[in-house]
This record gives C-alpha cells, structure tokens and sequence, in this order.
C-alpha cells in the first residue's frame, strides 16, 4: 500500500470515529431522556453514563479554551501526509467529503462555546433527572 493511500485511510478512519463519537454524545442523550419513558434499564448504566459525561465534559473544556479537538488536529495532520490540502471539501475520498459536510460547520467561535456548555448542562441535569445506577 502506498503511504499516501495508507495516510488517506487512516484520516478517514479517524473521521468516521470521530463522527461517532459525536453521534454516541448526541443521540446517547436523547437515548437516556427518553429511555426514562420507555422503561430502558440500559440507559441509567454508571459507566456507559460516566463515559458520556466524560466525552461531553472534554468538548466544553476544548470549547472554552479555545481548543481545537485533538481528532481534527490528528485527522489534518494525516490528510496533509496523505498529500491532501486539509480540510477542503471536495477533495479526498466519499468518506470524507460527507462526514466532514456533517461533522464540520462554520460559525463565530462563541456559538460553539454556548452550544457545547448548553449541551453538556443537559447531559449533566441527565444525572439528577435520570439518575445512573452502579449495578442494575
């Protein structure tokens, strides 16, 4: 395999993860408020709960120091090896260029800031309002 192949690869692979995890934040909340009215005992499990307000507690700390998530900063790197420019949106792979369309979006940094601690207060009131259990 050619490294820039290999390189390509790997930047997509990281992006797809990474578009997980920010799908496991956001629908893993949905998933917990509404699991209280559908009776789903999975949802008040401590450590995929402390998992998920561990992911949402380093997005804000990334947000409010105006961090660059350490996935996009790796994902670059990789696409640059790869001989690709960066982040441009219409070279690279299929992978690529839909994942990024969806994950990344442009907008003033304070409304990343507000979004992502609106968000993490959410996930943390999650804790009171459905209350996660050690053993189940």
């Amino acid at each position: 395999m050619a490294p820039e192949l290999f390189y390509q690869l790997a930047a997509d692979v990281l992006l797809v993860l990474h578009a997980l995890f920010v799908a496991f934040l956001v629908l893993g909340v949905v998933a917990i408020y509404l699991g209280v009215w559908l009776s789903w005992g999975w949802v008040r499990n401590f450590w995929l709960r402390l998992f998920h307000l561990a992911g949402i507690a380093i997005v804000v700390f990334q947000a409010w120091a105006g961090m660059i998530c350490p996935l996009t900063v790796w994902e670059m790197e990789l696409r640059k090896l790869s001989g690709a420019s960066g982040l441009e949106r219409y070279d690279g792979s299929f992978i690529q260029h839909w994942v990024q369309t969806l994950l990344y979006y442009e907008a003033p940094g304070w409304v990343f800031v507000v979004v992502y601690t609106l968000f993490g207060g959410l996930i943390v009131a999650s804790w009171f309002i459905v209350r996660p259990r050690r053993h189940e």
